[in-house]
């Protein structure tokens, strides 16, 4: 494990009880994210990247295996610590906005154990992080699908998580959008030094983010590397092949977006 992980993965394993029998979901998969580091697991549905998300939380048990944070020692098959003493914030696909609340209330959930004063500061500074000052009596119904995604990264990014865990955020927007608030996404993590880890199975959100993405199949990562290094080094015809097909995708999708003839 390099002297630099923050975030270590190391031979875990994740299975589920089916009527069937034990179904292995994740098979001793190993992973390490430096501090400050941006990673992403990329991967088709059913891959177990979502799973291997849940468990960093807190929400899966392991079968094998240990998870660690900035050295302290989360998960082991004998144990772990509960969910909501990690100091690990999670944003969800459906962003999960309280309909009833107005965003500075939505972004100041998770802090209602503090000083009034202080817990306002905090929410003020998340709604300039984000660029939604104008729009803090609004309610989620009232924005549009990138500003209530932008609401849900400050409402996680506000209890000062040690890690961020991000499940196919942009999933719920049109293509355009998920391009531009992917790289809108990374300028804000960068500014907040915060290390964090996204599961999608979109290839161009996956390059725009992220320091480190992980190919990942039937519960491996195949190859752990950079953007450049998936392009120029795929480790095997599976990842070559995974990465041509996606990039054909992506451009199908923003042709057809711009009204263009697609190709079959």
């Amino acid at each position: 494990m390099p002297h630099s992980a923050f975030l270590n993965l190391h031979n875990i394993s994740l299975a589920y009880d089916t009527p069937e029998g034990l179904k292995t979901v994740v098979n001793q998969l190993d992973l390490q994210l430096e501090r400050g580091h941006i990673g992403c697991l990329l991967g088709a549905s059913g891959c177990g990247k979502t799973t291997v998300l849940r468990a960093i939380a807190g929400f899966e048990p392991l079968r094998q295996g240990r998870i660690e944070v900035n050295q302290e020692l989360l998960s082991t098959p004998e144990g772990s610590i509960a969910p909501e003493k990690r100091q690990v914030g999670m944003m969800f696909q459906d962003y999960a906005l309280f309909p009833h609340l107005s965003i500075e209330k939505n972004i100041g959930f998770g802090l209602r154990k503090m000083d009034k004063t202080v817990r306002a500061h905090r929410v003020a500074e998340m709604l300039n992080l984000v660029g939604l000052e104008s729009l803090a009596q609004r309610y989620p119904h009232e924005l549009s699908g990138g500003q209530q995604q932008r609401v849900a990264l400050a409402r996680a990014l506000a209890p000062e998580p040690s890690l961020l865990l991000l499940d196919e955020p942009f999933s719920n927007l049109d293509v355009d959008t998920r391009e531009r608030l992917a790289f809108e996404v990374r300028e804000i993590l960068q500014k907040t030094g915060l290390t964090a880890l996204l599961v999608t199975h979109n290839q161009a959100e996956a390059f725009a983010i992220a320091d480190r993405i992980g190919v990942m199949k039937d519960g491996l990562i195949v190859q752990w590397d950079t953007a450049y290094g998936l392009h120029t080094q795929p480790a095997n015809d599976f990842v070559a092949d995974f990465i041509r097909r996606e990039a054909l995708m992506t451009q199908r999708a923003q042709a057809f977006m711009r009204g263009e003839v697609v190709a079959a």
